[in-house]
């Protein structure tokens, strides 16, 4: 992004324009959301807010309640200035910056139409004038109280501060000079950084800011229980090889199913007790675990993991117990099984419902009696393990059908804790999105932007039958299939993954709904086509994903003069995968 911009040279045409802003709006009737980009919203009935407000005057005073909506207007304004940020990391400067007026003006807050501004951030200088028109809190404020001798757009000036301040670096403050609220036709609104106003503490009373970076963290919503795991690594306690474990195990969320488990597993974790993860294949359940040993007292003892579904059922015994030499042919050496490997640490057991019932007997008895034999041996053992259990199957249905032991089944779920699929957590696909880009980027030397609404658009909108798992490859593919200095659109990431764009809205440039399929093309295989630049005809709304591929590879061949090697470069793959897959394409 360029360092500095003004009125004079501002061009309403550079990206991000108004029509690149209301695409980043779209709306999921079908679940209840509505997104900005990557960030849910709420659309609510203004005089509602207006009750709201009228309350919260009435409880806690005037001052106390301009406080809180300053704030929440800051922290509002804060999120918006990290969508632009994000989504338009090289657009010109004065266009981010005007995003911000015309964001609020797209969520229905207020009109802005700017008179002068000018800013350079390399010289730390901001000095902006806007008129604020058909204002929703004036209207509400004015309904409860009248015309006063006070101004009161007290979350507007917030969210103002919050995007400037985000997007400059350092504070910048806005002052309303003129408001409706005391008898104005429009509201004057003049924004300066801090030392051109010289006493600034009245401002920033209201926000009660000692830190501004702890703001801006805020309004990034990092999940606390990672937060707390990066600050005790930050200490020098761990080697790099565990600092990059820590990143990839790290559990990434904000939906209210996320901060239930995570709840969860911070009640128990101080305790003893055997967890029970219970949920669908690919849901995190291994991550959670880990997170429990992590944040438990047995931190820093081992964490050992075993899948219990990939041990044949002769070498389980040994596998988990142990075997002493010439206990049995091949058997040269003495081994230490894996409860003795987790000795004072965590024992993880994956898929513990794949365990035949001769191996759930063995086991049961460790776990209720503490001790434990090698296979050929005759020493007791008792090795101090905590045991943290998972299944992607109803063990009580399991139970009634005979082939899992009830008495294990309730050894093992003594604090169970359920982690739903990703479909039900559609609040943390944005955060996981982001997550993935940015450790898969570093991982495999990419320099790629983003996602575009398109991509944000199908992601949110696709039912994920391998939850984060399958997310997480999506994005990985999207990552390496994408062009350097570009964003990953859905054909960089979706190949024979059914997509539906029957149930996601987003808003035309003309206030209305439009599917996800509605903006001059016939579906959205047409939108990918068209969006890759490939010159032969879509032939309408039957298109299929294989079609896609096959006609882009044909592209790509064509447009290097059937140079294969050339032509794989361009997409991102070898050339004996670009062979292969022509030979399959026909």
């Amino acid at each position: 992004m360029l360092r500095r911009g003004d009125s004079s040279h501002f061009d309403g045409g550079q990206a991000p324009t108004l029509a690149d802003l209301t695409e980043s709006l779209f709306f999921s009737p079908g679940d209840g959301r509505i997104w900005l980009n990557d960030q849910r919203m709420v659309l609510w009935h203004s005089s509602s807010f207006g009750h709201l407000r009228r309350e919260l005057i009435d409880m806690v005073g005037l001052e106390r309640a301009r406080g809180m909506l300053t704030r929440a207007g800051y922290v509002s304004g804060a999120r918006d200035a990290q969508v632009v940020r994000e989504r338009w990391p090289d657009g010109d400067a004065a266009a981010v910056f005007m995003a911000g007026t015309r964001l609020h003006a797209l969520e229905g807050v207020v009109k802005v139409t700017p008179q002068t501004f000018d800013f350079d951030i390399d010289r730390g200088t901001y000095e902006g004038e806007f008129l604020w028109e058909h204002s929703s809190e004036d209207d509400e404020h004015i309904a409860g109280f009248g015309i006063g001798t006070e101004a009161a757009c007290w979350m507007q000036v917030g969210y103002a501060m919050g995007y400037v301040t985000t997007l400059f670096g350092r504070l910048v403050v806005f002052r309303e000079l003129e408001c409706r609220a005391m008898g104005a036709s429009v509201c004057r609104v003049v924004g300066r950084h801090a030392e051109a106003w010289g006493d600034v503490s009245e401002d920033i009373r209201y926000l009660h800011a000692q830190d501004f970076e702890a703001l801006a963290a805020e309004a990034a919503g990092a999940p606390a229980p990672t937060s707390r795991i990066a600050q005790r690594m930050r200490g020098g306690a761990a080697t790099a090889r565990a600092r990059a474990a820590t990143e990839k195990h790290a559990l990434v969320g904000a939906s209210s199913a996320y901060n239930s488990a995570c709840h969860q597993i911070l009640r128990v974790a101080p305790t003893q007790a055997t967890v029970l993860f219970t949920g669908e294949s690919g849901v995190g359940k291994e991550v959670f675990a880990r997170m429990l040993h992590r944040i438990s007292a047995r931190a820093a003892q081992p964490f050992v993991a075993v899948n219990c579904a990939a041990i044949p059922e002769t070498l389980i015994e040994s596998e988990l117990f142990g075997v002493e030499r010439g206990a049995f042919t091949g058997a040269s050496v003495s081994r230490a099984g894996r409860f003795e490997r987790a000795d004072g640490g965590t024992l993880f057991l994956d898929e513990i419902g794949t365990l035949s019932l001769v191996s759930q007997g063995k086991l049961l008895r460790v776990l209720q009696e503490g001790e434990l034999e090698r296979v050929g041996g005759t020493r007791t053992l008792r090795p101090d393990v905590r045991v943290v259990a998972a299944t992607n199957v109803d063990l009580q249905a399991e139970v009634r059908a005979g082939r899992f032991r009830e008495d294990l089944f309730y050894r093992l779920n003594v604090y169970p804790i359920h982690l739903p699929p990703l479909r039900d957590r559609r609040d943390d696909i944005p955060l996981l999105m982001n997550h993935f880009l940015r450790r898969d980027t570093e991982r495999h030397g990419r320099q790629v932007t983003g996602f575009t609404p398109r991509a944000v658009r199908a992601l949110l909108n696709y039912g994920f039958p391998g939850n984060i798992r399958e997310l997480q490859n999506l994005v990985e593919r999207g990552v390496i299939a994408a062009e350097d200095g570009g964003a990953i659109d859905v054909a960089h990431m979706f190949r024979r993954e059914q997509l539906s764009d029957e149930l996601l809205f987003s808003i035309g440039e003309h206030g209305g709904l439009r599917s996800g399929g509605e903006n001059g093309v016939a579906s959205l295989t047409e939108h990918i086509v068209t969006g890759l630049g490939l010159r032969a005809d879509v032939g309408g709304s039957t298109l299929s994903l294989e079609d896609v591929e096959r006609r882009l590879l044909k592209e790509a061949v064509e447009r290097t003069g059937g140079n294969l090697a050339a032509a794989a470069r361009s997409l991102g793959l070898t050339r004996a995968q670009l062979a292969y897959r022509l030979r399959g394409a026909g």
